[in-house]
């Protein structure tokens, strides 16, 4: 997908995470890229956002139930495991290091993905409804 292509609110070589913002893993999971992300290399949406929901849409991927984290990365829609691996390299300090993990083949990868995706509410619990980001890290998330 081409620059023109891309929703207004994204900028060229902008890094975008989609997430559930519901779900407490999920949550876990921008807490940690936010501390591990001094360089601020990734964007955040939720998908229940307005954004959000028009990056799932764009992307042709459901707006009702969406049962995995992505990233969105020039242009280009990464799923699952191909996402979360691609996120840790770009990060600082160790936690880059397990990106040799797609060493690992995508089925095997992506099954014990959805294992956990599939059951992230019952082993981690959800909200009410959608967190909202603190001051400090506003300028992280879509509005």
């Amino acid at each position: 997908m081409s620059d023109s292509k891309l929703p207004p609110f994204i900028q060229p070589g902008e890094r975008v995470v989609l997430f559930d913002g519901v779900c407490k893993l999920c949550n876990g999971w921008v807490k940690f890229l936010i501390r591990h992300d001094p360089r601020q290399r990734f964007r955040l949406a939720s998908v229940q956002s307005v954004q959000g929901q028009a990056l799932l849409d764009r992307f042709g991927l459901p707006t009702e139930r969406f049962d995995s984290m992505a990233l969105i990365e020039d242009g280009r829609l990464l799923l699952r495991s191909d996402a979360v691996l691609r996120i840790l390299a770009q990060l600082s300090g160790p936690w880059r290091l397990l990106a040799w993990l797609r060493v690992i083949p995508r089925p095997v990868r992506d099954w014990c993905y959805d294992r956990i995706a599939l059951n992230r509410y019952r082993l981690f619990g959800r909200y009410d409804s959608c967190l909202l980001p603190s001051a400090d890290h506003a300028r992280r998330f879509f509005a």
